[in-house]
């Protein structure tokens, strides 16, 4: 049962540490398999961890995590080989994709090699629920900030482009965050860019913003523009919904 629109939910949050388990599903992810409009049976969740290199304790504790939420988790590895030929349809068979975080610059090489920019594209505009975390988070929009290629970020801009705007991602937990994406946006080498307090995400439905929700009292979100006049960033809370 396909979400009723193309939705996207790019957060910096989802997870959390769990009770008698190590990870737990947080509101997010909770929200996002609400988003997709299962009922009547298990929801489907396709955990995608190129980002952190398809680390097998990983994928074993968020189907862990699955299985103590009442969702049915199956892994999308690249390494060493992709779990199908078809994984157009292998993503197809879920209700929400979740991509964790990790690299994005290495998360957007990987996924061109096996050209699953197309198929998630094929699969959002199916009613697939997209989401993720940091890397997961930024992969769906144009670009953003990123510590990839080390502990001073840098900007990419090479992102899947689903959402046509900049992505900025643990914006109250790491001091680098904030000026890096007003430098980005005041130069013009990012365009608008949404931002997200650790524990909150972004709502679209196909390129249209819709809300900022939160599963962190307190934490907020952020809209960072360009004043063409002075060449400086502007930036402006957004109203955030408490899960």
């Amino acid at each position: 049962m396909p979400a009723e629109q193309p939705t996207i939910l790019a957060t910096s949050g989802g997870v959390r540490a769990g009770s008698r388990t190590f990870l737990e599903f947080g509101g997010l992810i909770h929200f996002a398999l609400d988003l997709s409009g299962v009922h009547g049976r298990k929801p489907r969740l396709c955990h995608v961890g190129t980002a952190g290199g398809d680390q097998r304790a990983s994928n074993a504790n968020m189907a862990e995590a699955g299985r103590v939420a009442g969702v049915d988790v199956s892994v999308l590895n690249l390494f060493p080989m992709p779990p199908t030929d078809d994984l157009e349809d292998f993503v197809l068979s879920h209700d929400v994709v979740w991509v964790g975080g990790g690299s994005v610059a290495n998360l957007l090489a990987l996924w061109e090699v096996h050209g699953l920019g197309e198929v998630f594209r094929t699969a959002w505009q199916a009613g697939v629920v997209l989401s993720g975390v940091s890397a997961g988070s930024i992969c769906w929009h144009a670009g953003g900030a990123t510590d990839s290629f080390g502990p001073d970020l840098r900007i990419v801009t090479n992102g899947l482009g689903f959402l046509p705007y900049g992505n900025g991602v643990h914006y109250d937990s790491e001091e680098q965050r904030r000026p890096k994406v007003h430098e980005a946006v005041a130069s013009g080498v990012l365009p608008q860019t949404y931002c997200t307090d650790d524990g909150v995400g972004l709502l679209y439905r196909g390129t249209e913003f819709v809300e900022a929700v939160t599963e962190r009292a307190g934490a907020g979100a952020y809209l960072v523009t360009r004043d063409g006049s002075s060449a400086t960033a502007q930036e402006e809370e957004l109203d955030t919904r408490l899960l």
